[in-house]
C-alpha cells in the first residue's frame, strides 16, 4: 500500500476515534470551550466530515457517556449475573474491571461528573435510569454478601464505591496503571466492607463543631452563596449575572459593584470554600489537640463532612470549575486546594508508611470525592445520620478506623 492510500484509508472505527478526541478536548477546555471545528482539526479531518458521524456536539458527548455506561453495564453483568450465589471473587472481578476502565478512561468519569448536564433530556433520562438499575444490582449483590445490611445502607455503600472510581477525575496524580487499579480496588473493598454506625447512635458522640458566624450575611456573601448554587445546578455558562442578582434579591447590574465578572465571582467562590475548610482543619488539627496523626486524620475527615453538610449559607463548593476561571486566578486557587489536600497526605503517609506520597494522594482524593458525591446524591443526602456515617466511611477509606 502506497503512502497516499494509507493516508486516505479511514480507521475501522472512526466514530469511536472522534469521540475519544472530543472527550479529551471537553475535559481540557470544558464543553462550551470546544467547537465542532476544534474536534475535527484535532482529529485531522474537516468539520463537514465530522458531521457524517455525529449530528452535533451534544450527540458526541452523549456517545461518549453512553459508551462508558455500556462498558460498566457489561462489566456488571459479566461479573454479577450468575446462577450461583455471588462470591467475593465475583465482587473482586467487577471491581478490577471498573478500576482498569477508570484508570484508562479518566476523561469519561470527568465528563459525566461535570458535563452530563449538557445532554438532551432523553439522554439524561436514559443514563439516569440505566445507572439506577445497575446500582440496584450492585446493592442486591452486596446485601447477599452482607445480610447484616439494610437495603438503604447497602445502597449508600455502593454509591460510595462508585465514587471511588469516579475520584480519578478529581485529580491528575498518576502511578503505574496496574498499581493504580489495584489501589482503587483495595479502597473500594474497604468501602464495601465498611461498618456503618448503629442508627440509634448516629447523633451521639459528635465533637463540637467550630462556631458559625452569627447575624445576617453581607451582600457579598449572599451573592457568593447564590452564585455557587446556580452554577452547581445549571453550569457556569448557563448562568447570567442577572440570574445571580435575582437569586440574591438585587438587580443584575448591582452585582458588578461587588464582582467585575462571573469569572471573578467563581474565583471568589473557590477562595471562600478554601477559607471554610481551613477553619475546619485548624480546629481539627490544633484547637482540638489531637493525640496523634491517626486522630488528627479522623478530625480532618469529620471537619470536611461537617463543612459539606453544614448550613447552606456557609457552604460553597470546593470543586471549582477551573476551565472558566481567569488565568491569573488559577495558580492561587490550585495552591489553596493542594495545600488543603497536602495536610491529609502528610498525615496519611505517617499513619501508613507503606504508601508513597502519590498513593496517599490518590487515597485522599477518593475519600474527598465520596463525601462530595454523597452529600449531593438525593437518594442518600437526606439521611438523618449522614454526617456521622460519612465520617465513618472516610475513616475506612483512609484505613484509620
Amino acid at each position: 500500500m502506497d503512502d497516499k492510500s494509507a493516508r486516505n484509508k479511514r480507521p475501522r472505527d472512526r466514530k469511536s476515534q472522534l469521540a475519544a478526541v472530543a472527550s479529551e478536548l471537553f475535559r481540557a477546555r470544558g464543553y462550551h470551550g470546544v467547537g465542532i471545528n476544534d474536534i475535527a482539526a484535532e482529529a485531522g479531518i474537516t468539520g463537514p466530515a465530522l458531521y457524517r458521524h455525529f449530528a452535533d456536539k451534544r450527540s458526541i458527548l452523549g456517545h461518549v457517556l453512553l459508551s462508558g455506561l455500556d462498558e460498566l453495564e457489561q462489566a456488571t453483568e459479566t461479573a454479577l449475573v450468575t446462577g450461583d450465589r455471588p462470591t467475593p471473587d465475583h465482587i473482586h472481578t467487577l471491581l478490577e474491571q471498573l478500576a482498569v476502565k477508570s484508570v484508562e478512561r479518566r476523561e469519561v468519569a470527568a465528563l459525566w461528573r461535570w458535563e452530563g448536564r449538557h445532554l438532551d433530556p432523553e439522554a439524561q433520562r436514559a443514563i439516569r435510569n440505566r445507572s439506577t438499575a445497575m446500582l440496584a444490582m450492585w446493592t442486591k449483590t452486596l446485601m447477599r454478601m452482607r445480610p447484616d445490611l439494610a437495603a438503604d445502607d447497602a445502597e449508600l455503600l455502593c454509591w460510595a464505591g462508585l465514587s471511588v472510581f469516579g475520584s480519578v477525575s478529581a485529580h491528575r496524580t498518576s502511578i503505574a496503571k496496574r498499581r493504580f487499579a489495584a489501589l482503587l480496588v483495595d479502597i473500594a473493598l474497604r468501602v464495601l466492607h465498611a461498618r456503618l454506625p448503629p442508627r440509634e447512635t448516629v447523633e451521639v458522640g459528635e465533637v463540637e463543631a467550630p462556631p458559625a458566624t452569627l447575624g445576617t450575611p453581607s451582600r457579598r456573601e449572599q451573592l457568593l452563596t447564590s452564585a455557587a448554587e446556580l452554577f452547581r445546578k445549571h453550569g457556569f455558562p448557563s448562568v447570567s449575572m442577572e440570574d445571580i442578582g435575582k437569586a440574591a434579591g438585587i438587580a443584575g447590574p448591582s452585582v458588578y459593584r461587588h464582582f467585575p465578572s462571573k469569572a471573578a465571582l467563581l474565583a471568589a467562590i473557590g477562595r471562600r470554600a478554601g477559607d471554610r475548610l481551613a477553619i475546619g482543619a485548624e480546629y481539627a488539627l490544633h484547637l482540638s489537640a489531637p493525640a496523634d496523626e491517626r486522630t488528627a486524620l479522623r478530625g480532618l475527615a469529620e471537619s470536611y463532612v461537617r463543612t459539606l453538610t453544614g448550613p447552606p449559607d456557609l457552604l460553597v463548593s470546593f470543586s471549582v470549575d477551573r476551565v472558566h476561571i481567569d488565568e491569573r486566578d488559577r495558580p492561587d486557587l490550585l495552591r489553596i486546594q493542594r495545600d488543603y489536600v497536602d495536610q491529609w497526605v502528610r498525615l496519611l503517609t505517617v499513619v501508613h508508611p507503606e504508601l508513597d506520597a502519590k498513593e496517599a494522594r490518590i487515597t485522599v482524593h477518593a475519600a474527598l470525592t465520596i463525601a462530595n458525591d454523597l452529600t449531593r446524591t438525593r437518594r442518600v443526602s437526606a439521611r438523618p445520620g449522614l454526617t456521622v456515617e460519612l465520617a465513618s466511611v472516610l475513616n475506612d477509606v483512609l484505613d484509620i478506623a
